[in-house]
């Protein structure tokens, strides 16, 4: 199992509940990403000022030093580092005094780690950083996503772009076991018409088209969902 996701960039993650950042943490090592972390607002300025990570994933509701105040004091120390902000909020009047403050997105939670990979991602391209290239593989499977690509044992695999959508998340999440309704939401829009029978289409058409060597990768478990792992 390998990703090659923004190898070099560094992350900051700061957030005062304890398992939440413990999980945000593995998760985001597991995507390739270097991770500090801190549990509060006054430890994320002296980390980001010792460390100078490529993004800080900035948890918004902290006690003392919340994660308006830590952006507000980095912007006017003249630290420009990337914020990307985590919160419960739902206001717009909190979305915009975040990015009024020199943050770069918001996420509100909860978020699927799909979410959160993709907005750093974009946050570092915008920020010019010079990653490594986007790459997902599994036994000979591989799927560059900057190019677009998607090969089978070194032979090219066309597929249509929602077959691409879906065969990303799967090798995003492989290993793991995913339910009809998480591919719903995730490959289609969250307010999608439409029902599971969709999903066994789908992947029905990228069997036909990733599992023609004999050696599956996708697996159906039975009551459960699908998943993408090596035999």
């Amino acid at each position: 199992m390998t990703y090659n996701l923004w190898m070099a960039a560094s992350l900051l993650i700061v957030d005062d509940e304890p398992n939440l950042l413990s999980m945000l943490a593995a998760a985001l090592r597991h995507h390739g990403f270097a991770v500090s972390t801190a549990v509060n607002g006054r430890d994320a300025i002296e980390v980001t000022k010792q460390q100078r990570p490529d993004l800080v994933v900035l948890d918004v509701m902290m006690p003392e030093l919340d994660g308006f105040e830590v952006c507000r004091r980095l912007r006017a120390a003249g630290d420009q580092t990337p914020i990307l902000f985590l919160t419960a909020r739902e206001s717009t009047e909190d979305k915009v005094r975040g990015l009024t403050l020199g943050g770069d997105d918001y996420l509100e939670k909860p978020f699927s780690l799909e979410e959160l990979v993709a907005r750093a991602e974009a946050i570092l391209r915008r920020a010019g950083h010079n990653g490594a290239a986007v790459t997902f593989e599994l036994a000979d499977l591989r799927m560059d996503d900057d190019a677009h690509r998607v090969q089978r044992g070194g032979q090219e695999v066309n597929l249509s772009p929602t077959e691409y959508k879906l065969l990303r998340y799967l090798l995003i999440n492989q290993g793991r076991v995913l339910s009809k309704a998480q591919i719903l939401d995730h490959v289609w829009d969250y307010d999608f018409g439409g029902d599971g029978g969709i999903v066994e289409t789908y992947i029905g058409y990228l069997r036909k088209k990733i599992d023609t060597t004999g050696v599956n990768l996708i697996h159906t478990i039975r009551g459960v969902g699908y998943t993408l792992r090596s035999p």
